[in-house]
């Protein structure tokens, strides 16, 4: 497994070196603009009532943009889970089944290693390979607090990137799962895009329709705490998210033991009744 873990964190090493790069470009951008608008208060809430509601619905509490937490929040976290979800859920669609398509997925069973090592091995190797990019992320926020006023530790800024790890493993786990369930990869990573883009956008909707709130509280985006993990978290909602991941990989894990492995291409759909009316 050791082994798996160490393939896969070498195969990802150039993906993870580029995101962490343009993500560390992007906060020294943000953070840059810090102080500038912590200092004009009367002017930013000026502008802030002139937006409409429905606009405001999607950028975040621009009230709390003069805090460090509300900043975070409308300048990066808000954004990053569909942003990096884009990474997230590419990985895990491919994590397995891209090697299958290949036709090279069953040369690497022939080898002493077992289905569950392979599994385990490369899903251990995603989960730090996400948090490798994200302690880029972590290390630009503590050095843009040590350049600003920001006044945020170390610890504090750490939490909220904790979260933020949680929610993507989820939609790993989701592209994963969906890849052991769909004829290929490309086919579960765009399910899974879907379904974390529409969660997204149902955030902003149930902030303008409140008779959509009881569906957005059931959705995984609902408990990601973002900027106002600074000041804690929320255990429970940062361990329902990874019990629901861990829930999500033993199901996938539990597919792959009884997949039965291609050797290229391709397949269509494994449904038996489907498989009967393509013989007739």
């Amino acid at each position: 497994m050791f082994a798996e873990f160490k393939h896969t964190l070498r195969r990802m090493s150039g993906t993870i070196l580029a995101w962490g790069i343009g993500l560390v470009a992007y906060v020294a951008l943000m953070s840059a603009f810090y102080d500038s608008l912590t200092t004009m208060d009367s002017a930013i809430m000026e502008l802030i009532n002139r937006y409409p509601p429905e606009l405001m619905a999607f950028f975040g509490d621009f009230v709390m943009i003069n805090t460090p937490q509300g900043y975070l929040d409308t300048y990066f976290f808000l954004y990053m889970p569909l942003i990096i979800g884009i990474f997230s859920v590419s990985k895990g669609a491919g994590l397995l089944a891209s090697d299958e398509e290949k036709g090279i997925l069953d040369l690497s069973l022939a080898h002493p290693v077992s289905r569950s090592a392979m599994f385990w091995g490369r899903w251990l190797g995603l989960a730090a390979a996400t948090a490798g990019m994200l302690a880029f992320t972590w290390a630009a926020w503590v050095g843009a607090a040590m350049r600003t006023t920001m006044g945020l530790t170390w610890l504090q800024l750490l939490r909220p990137c904790v979260t933020l790890w949680a929610v993507l493993m989820f939609f790993s786990a989701l592209g994963l799962l969906f890849s052991m369930l769909l004829p290929a990869a490309s086919n579960a990573s765009m399910l899974a895009g879907a379904l974390l883009a529409g969660n997204w956008l149902l955030r902003g909707l149930a902030q303008v329709n409140k008779n959509l709130q009881p569906a957005w509280k059931l959705t995984p985006l609902r408990y990601v705490q973002g900027g106002d993990a600074v000041d804690g978290l929320r255990w429970s909602w940062l361990g329902g998210m990874i019990g629901a991941t861990l829930l999500l990989s033993a199901l996938a894990w539990w597919l792959f033991q009884r997949r039965d492995i291609r050797v290229g291409g391709e397949r269509s759909w494994s449904l038996p009744g489907i498989l009967r009316w393509g013989r007739r």
